[in-house]
């Protein structure tokens, strides 16, 4: 069961942390730091896509992206390697700064370590809290990022993303994507990319 005190109070401080993101987004007319948006946009999709998660996963979905603009992508090198490492060291740096969080207010070992281990990504389509964070990190990508990415990259490119993260879905999550309100481009290029 949820203790309702140390859940608020975990979730206050991964919003004060990203809130202090220098890295703005305007949405809705009002500007938001850019991390901060994101965790309450994940919260939401959790809470629409799979509402009787876990207490680890609820906390989990909130610091995704925990202060992510403390490593940039650019200091990496810019290439498939450089990516990967910075990806991957990201999930450790987030693992880390959320279980220091956690234990700052007494959280239970147990809950800690389930959060590390969902913020590693591990046991991907074996492990249900994984999978469904995997699609919720999706779905949240294609209904709010991928329209401004889609306009980086050729159209051969983003097809292969598309085809990518449609691997790391689960049926649900695919269901999900396909019944999201997306722009007819974006729309387009999906399709393209499933046929």
């Amino acid at each position: 069961m949820i203790d309702s005190e140390k859940f608020t109070k975990a979730i206050e401080l991964f919003d004060a942390a990203n809130a202090s993101d220098p890295n703005k987004e305007i949405f809705g007319g009002k500007e938001f730091p850019k991390e901060f948006l994101y965790a309450e946009r994940m919260t939401q999709q959790l809470n629409a896509f799979a509402p009787d998660s876990s207490e680890a996963l609820q906390l989990t979905v909130r610091c995704q992206h925990i202060c992510r603009w403390e490593i940039p992508r650019d200091s990496y090198e810019m290439n498939r390697a450089g990516y990967l490492n910075w990806r991957k060291d990201l999930k450790d740096f987030h693992a880390k700064k959320a279980s220091e969080i956690l234990k700052s207010i007494d959280y239970d070992a147990q809950t800690v370590a389930d959060v590390a281990f969902l913020l590693l990504k591990k046991q991907l389509k074996k492990n249900t809290d994984t999978q469904t964070l995997e699609d919720v990190v999706c779905l949240v990508f294609l209904d709010f990022y991928f329209l401004k990415f889609s306009k980086k990259y050729s159209e051969e490119k983003l097809i292969g993303i598309i085809q990518k993260t449609w691997k790391k879905m689960s049926e649900k999550g695919r269901k999900a994507a396909l019944e999201l309100k997306l722009p007819a481009s974006a729309l387009a290029l999906i399709t393209k990319a499933l046929r």
